[in-house]
């Protein structure tokens, strides 16, 4: 439909822009992402969350694979993420978007910016829509830890090797292992 065009063309431009202010805030180039991701790789996810009186994760625990994520979740509620080591409720404001620092940010920032890691949760009685954004680069595109104060805390990868090793990772073990794979 016209108005989730709308919407993507509008949060990829967000989602733009706040990685170059926060390669700028880090001291890094800044034009890294204008050059690197492309329209075929971003994409945009709709999700339904139908009730359920039994508490399940309609998402599990995970981090996201690309630089940034901008989600936007109704009023219901149900994200959780993890601060200071304990799950807390994300609360719901219809009028605002929740940006994740994605894995791929993580690594090229060199763990200055952390990818949360967070979780979708079911609603008892409400069914619980969300849109998310995931702003990715192309996939042959090299992900270099560039900081100049202090060693590189992940090796060079590609983000398609990234992605597969994801995959290869959650068809063996049922889960993503991430950027713990990529440690020099």
């Amino acid at each position: 439909s016209s108005s989730l065009r709308q919407f993507a063309t509008k949060v990829a431009s967000l989602a733009q822009k706040l990685a170059e202010i926060l390669a700028e805030k880090s001291g890094k180039k800044s034009t890294f992402f204008q050059e690197n991701s492309l329209p075929s790789t971003c994409y945009l996810r709709l999700n339904r969350y139908p009730p359920c009186p039994i508490p399940l994760f309609g998402l599990m625990p995970h981090t996201d694979s690309d630089f940034l994520t901008v989600l936007y979740q109704d009023q219901v509620g149900g994200l959780q993420l993890v601060k200071d080591g304990k799950w807390v409720a994300v609360k719901p404001n219809p009028e605002a978007l929740f940006i994740n620092i994605g894995d791929l940010f993580q690594a090229w920032s060199n763990d200055c910016y952390k990818s949360v890691q967070h979780c979708a949760v079911t609603n008892p009685t409400k069914e619980r829509f969300s849109v998310a954004y995931f702003f990715c680069p192309s996939y042959d595109t090299v992900i270099e830890s560039c900081s100049s104060d202090k060693p590189s805390v992940y090796r060079r990868f590609s983000f398609k090797e990234y992605r597969q090793q994801v995959q290869e990772d959650v068809q063996n073990y049922g889960y993503k292992i991430g950027l713990p794979r990529f440690l020099v």
